[in-house]
């Protein structure tokens, strides 16, 4: 499978990047291809800003700030997003990557009068999303998971109708002892090895 591993974090030598590790070593291993988009090292802008949003509708001019990201995006077929939580979603960094690259007539088609949004990108077949979260795991439920669900969610809508999701999250980040996040790591290798 072509996986396009999407990975933000501002932090080179963090936990995080052990994790984003874990998935390329995990999956090349696997014998799957891998593009790695590092969101935070290639310095992403991730506003939108007055004419971005003004042509965003249309569709000769939208896909022209982002281009190759939406080259990686449509080479995929896999899409596997390592990142933390803050403030139970995203980081805006990477919630500004989604704004800005998932724009409609590629990500999706837009609604008429009769139809509801369509999806646009049944190359994608599966969408993974492995996070920190400073929050245990009662607290982040109580607040309805936000992060989890505008991802496996909200942009497994645009893809294949078969699209399968999955979810690995560390939770405690702040607090959880050397040991777990060994075997965070572990289970990380043992997911990412089973996709197919």
């Amino acid at each position: 499978m072509r996986l396009l591993i999407v990975y933000c974090h501002p932090v080179e030598g963090s936990f995080g990047s052990a994790v984003r590790d874990a998935v390329l070593e995990a999956a090349r291993a696997a014998g799957h291809e891998t593009r790695l988009t590092d969101l935070y090292a290639e310095g992403f802008d991730p506003v939108m800003g007055r004419d971005e949003r003004i042509g965003y509708h249309d569709r000769e001019t939208n896909e022209i700030p982002v281009a190759r990201h939406l080259a990686d995006v449509r080479w995929a077929e896999g899409l596997i997003f390592v990142h933390p939580t803050w403030w139970y979603g995203p980081p805006a960094m990477l919630k500004g990557w989604l704004d800005r690259v998932f724009v409609p007539h590629v990500a999706f088609r837009m609604p008429t009068e009769t139809r509801g949004i369509r999806p646009g990108l049944s190359n994608i077949r599966l969408i993974g999303q492995v996070s920190t979260l400073g929050s245990s795991w009662w607290l982040w439920r109580f607040m309805g998971q936000p992060g989890r669900r505008i991802i496996l969610r909200g942009l497994r809508a645009c893809c294949a109708p078969a699209c399968r999701t999955f979810w690995l999250g560390l939770h405690s980040m702040d607090t959880v002892p050397e040991p777990r996040r060994t075997a965070f790591l572990a289970r990380v290798r043992r997911r990412i090895a089973r996709i197919r």
